[in-house]
């Protein structure tokens, strides 16, 4: 009896340490947040107490909405592009047919270590109508030079950033999702008669659902925090990229530059609540999807 107690008191301390640092790194800056979204720091006055104001007043916000609105648009072009690709690269990796795949592999994961940073100033400096290595070779061809900074290239460029960034992270994943199918499922599809392209539709694709979910879910996450990238860009290029070109960067600019702490941590916790709808939205149609092909197979089977 004294073991079991012991084992039973060792649970609560081996968790401590986490919730501790969760209560005072999420939940205690997540709670002064919410506080300083109910008021409002006025010239006469003070800060004074507005109760859902500053809320009101966000949700019908032209440049939050236009800012959800890109980044929305940003999340439908850029996340099926970067996913499709890692999804090919695992899949080659995972063939056995490459040559050098373990410095393949790490040269398609390197991206991923460069910060988020080094990797939007390297691409500025691609980017450049002037000084760019794209814009001298087009002069000398005697070519117009491209204008990826420009206002309609610019969410294009900005997506290739990110997929250039983070392939190599979701191939990782998918990857290591593929390592963990046992090996006798692909020796019965094989005996089956089954090619390697019929493999990986039927018996890779589906056991890579969970993992495509996964990296699907993170996607959803930093597509809607976007920050690193247009602001950096926006020094090249501020005639396109404004302070609130993207709501998480509208945000920080809010809070640092325009001194409205209050209306900021609103404009956050909006954001957040849209992050928490998009990502509930995927998982819920995820599980309808999965709920409706186990209907479909039972039905066949009861059938036959």
């Amino acid at each position: 009896m004294t073991g079991t107690r012991r084992h039973r008191a060792a649970g609560p301390l081996f968790v401590a340490p986490f919730l501790t640092l969760f209560l005072l790194l999420f939940l205690a800056p997540l709670g002064y947040a919410a506080y300083l979204s109910l008021f409002q720091s006025r010239l006469i006055g003070g800060t004074v107490f507005v109760g859902l104001d500053n809320y009101t007043q966000a949700l019908g916000d032209p440049q939050l909405l236009h800012g959800v609105g890109r980044v929305a648009l940003f999340f439908v072009i850029q996340v099926p592009v970067m996913l499709l690709l890692a999804l090919l690269f695992a899949l080659a990796l995972d063939s056995g047919l490459l040559r050098l795949a373990r410095v393949i592999r790490l040269g398609i994961f390197v991206p991923y270590a460069v910060p988020s940073v080094v990797a939007a100033l390297m691409w500025g400096y691609l980017y450049g109508p002037d000084f760019g290595p794209f814009a001298q070779l087009s002069r000398k061809l005697d070519l117009p030079a491209p204008h990826f900074l420009s206002d309609g290239w610019m969410l294009g460029s900005l997506a290739n950033i990110v997929t250039w960034e983070f392939v190599g992270y979701n191939m990782i994943i998918l990857y290591a999702a593929l390592r963990t199918i046992p090996q006798e499922l692909y020796e019965a599809a094989a005996v089956d008669g089954a090619g390697a392209w019929r493999i990986a539709w039927s018996v890779k694709l589906p056991a890579l659902r969970p993992a495509l979910l996964l990296t699907l879910l993170f996607s959803v996450i930093g597509s809607f925090q976007l920050f690193n990238e247009p602001n950096l860009l926006m020094k090249i290029a501020p005639d396109v990229i404004s302070s609130s070109y993207t709501a998480n960067l509208y945000a920080y600019s809010l809070a640092f530059t325009g001194q409205q702490v209050n209306y900021a941590a609103t404009v956050s916790f909006l954001l957040g609540l849209v992050i928490v709808i998009a990502s509930y939205g995927v998982l819920l149609t995820a599980n309808r999807g999965s709920s409706d092909r186990r209907t479909s197979r039972d039905s066949l089977r009861r059938a036959a």
